[in-house]
């Protein structure tokens, strides 16, 4: 994945890449640990106005509504991952 740019459309392919995506795939496919479900778009609260214009800016009409994602939460969520230093 080194050298991909960021995915700023959250696509579930390789072509880019997105923060946890990165993460989740990295652990999946060296020890085959799904480490959180993996979500579709429509599973996710797009209801805010400022979300729903980033979403019109990215995709116009068509909003990937179907695409897999995985969320920066499910991942923090995962009780398959331990924090091992918190800084506050």
């Amino acid at each position: 994945m080194l050298g991909k740019k960021y995915d700023l459309t959250f696509r579930w392919s390789d072509d880019r890449i997105y923060c946890s995506e990165l993460v989740w795939k990295i652990y999946q496919r060296t020890t085959g640990i799904e480490l959180a479900s993996l979500d579709l778009f429509r599973d996710f609260d797009l209801t805010g106005e400022l979300t729903r214009a980033i979403l019109k800016d990215r995709f116009g009409e068509k909003i990937p509504y179907d695409e897999k994602a995985i969320s920066p939460g499910k991942l923090f969520e995962s009780d398959r991952l331990e924090t091992i230093l918190s800084i506050n």
